[in-house]
């Protein structure tokens, strides 16, 4: 259970932060009817859970295989974690921009697989911070830490579609900038957290 609930809080922490797929799924809920919404947001969930799933087992099997790669991915990637929750915590989150939603179901599906396949900043960054992570993962947890992982991408996005579409009105810009900064925390600490266990994997501590 613990490794799913850590699964689970990192998997928050990486889909909450404002970017391409939720401004997607934030301007869908404001401007399409209920249906909609919730087909666009279980389109988003889809190609955000294959690609954590490829990020994470793509990179853990080649560490597997490579013992210093993974001290490389742990090393550097706690380092990128970190500064990626610093980037959020100085980031000014805006409602503004994609505000053409009012697509057919076709191009709904394109738009979901291009805001999150075809991001090299969302490819690059959800490598480091899983593949590092993976390396810190006790044998045989790869599952529940993938299905916490998983769960939170359903609860967000389909979370946020519900809440946004209900109260449209008084969802801005100031909420957005808590949300970045509140994940933005929790991304440093977890960083923090491998950048602990990258120092102990390389014997600098007893």
């Amino acid at each position: 259970m613990n490794i799913y609930l850590q699964g689970l809080t990192m998997g928050l922490a990486y889909v909450a932060p404002i970017g391409l797929q939720n401004l997607f799924v934030i301007n869908t809920a404001l401007t399409q009817k209920r249906s909609r919404v919730y087909l666009a947001a279980l389109i988003v969930i889809f190609f955000d859970i294959t690609l954590g799933l490829a990020c994470f087992l793509g990179v853990g099997a080649l560490m597997q295989a490579l013992p210093w790669l993974q001290k490389v991915i742990l090393g550097i990637g706690s380092l990128i974690v970190i500064w990626i929750g610093i980037g959020l915590l100085r980031a000014k989150a805006s409602m503004e921009g994609g505000r053409d939603v009012n697509v057919p179901i076709w191009k709904v599906i394109s738009t979901a697989c291009v805001v999150t396949w075809f991001n090299p900043q969302a490819i690059i960054d959800g490598t480091m911070m899983l593949g590092a992570f993976r390396a810190s993962l006790p044998a045989g947890s790869d599952l529940f830490f993938i299905c916490g992982f998983a769960s939170a991408s359903v609860l967000w996005f389909l979370g946020i579609s519900t809440i946004i579409s209900l109260f449209s009105a008084k969802f801005n810009d100031k909420l957005l900038n808590i949300i970045n900064k509140v994940c933005g925390a929790v991304i440093i600490f977890y960083g923090l957290k491998l950048a602990w266990s990258f120092i102990k994997m390389m014997g600098w501590v007893g």
